[in-house]
């Protein structure tokens, strides 16, 4: 996401439901409209309850404080951990780096990872987010002199 500087923020402002919830509509459907309705199939396919109604009004921003069952909801519709829609949730860097990650690989810009020692957690958000930073600073520093290594743009990060 740019921070307006030309930089990459690691961290977008997410304070409410009705944040976290268009930002997940975003990241997790890129380019698409989602419905209520297609949203409320998702989390039913997936074992979980919520009207498309109730999805709408959160999106517009007039649920504000719902259920845990509802946040149960909206984490499986998702894919994510659902505390990340509580009010003071711990786990929102984790749930934004991942996806700032996937990203990411899904343009090429990072592949050939291989994790050792992951656990079903996966990637802890610090670890991903210094693999980010190291990005960053290749990108920053430009191709490298033929002493040292190069990474052309289809062969990626390994």
């Amino acid at each position: 996401m740019d921070d307006g500087n030309g930089g990459e923020r690691t961290a977008p402002e997410l304070r409410t439901l009705q944040q976290k919830v268009a930002y997940m509509v975003e990241k997790t459907f890129p380019g698409q409209k989602v419905s209520g309705r297609a949203f409320s199939e998702i989390v039913r396919e997936r074992g979980g309850a919520l009207s498309h109604s109730y999805f709408s009004n959160i999106l517009a921003g007039k649920v504000t404080h719902p259920s845990e069952e509802i946040l149960k909801a909206l984490g499986l519709g998702f894919g994510v951990d659902w505390r990340f829609f509580k009010e003071e949730s711990e786990v929102v860097d984790d749930v934004v780096a991942g996806l700032q990650f996937l990203a990411k690989r899904r343009t090429g810009e990072i592949s050939g990872i291989a994790g050792r020692g992951v656990d079903d957690a996966g990637l802890p958000a610090e670890l991903l987010e210094f693999a980010l930073s190291l990005l960053k600073e290749a990108r920053a520093d430009g191709p490298t002199t033929p002493d040292g290594p190069t990474s052309t743009p289809e062969q990626g990060v390994h």
